[in-house]
């Protein structure tokens, strides 16, 4: 079961988080379980693999936008990085962003 313990340990700014939520604990949390049943990390990697650029960004732009909104800072931060590479549509080796995000992300739902 995720708890506010377990996402300060994981990196999270709760507060930050807590706050975009209202202050409310409850949502917080049902929102963070919410993006941790989320799928858009491996489709993020389907289509870079299949280097389908535009669509790898606009997955990685909602998936920035939901991460940094939940204040997931471990996951914002590589997820805002290959955002940014991806709106360029920057031909790169995107292997080493992509093991941080699946890490991260393996890690949130282990919480």
């Amino acid at each position: 079961m995720i708890t506010i313990e377990k996402l300060r340990n994981f990196g999270a700014d709760v507060d930050e988080g807590m706050i975009r939520c209202m202050n409310k604990e409850d949502f917080y949390l049902k929102l963070v379980t919410k993006a941790k049943e989320n799928n858009k990390v491996a489709m993020l990697e389907e289509q870079i693999q299949n280097k389908d650029l535009k669509g790898a960004f606009e997955t990685a732009h909602a998936l920035k936008g939901m991460f940094a909104n939940l204040a997931l800072t471990p996951l914002a931060e590589p997820v805002s990085e290959i955002t940014e590479l991806l709106r360029k549509r920057t031909d790169t080796d995107y292997t080493t962003l992509l093991k941080q995000i699946k890490a991260q992300f393996d890690k949130l739902c282990s919480l």
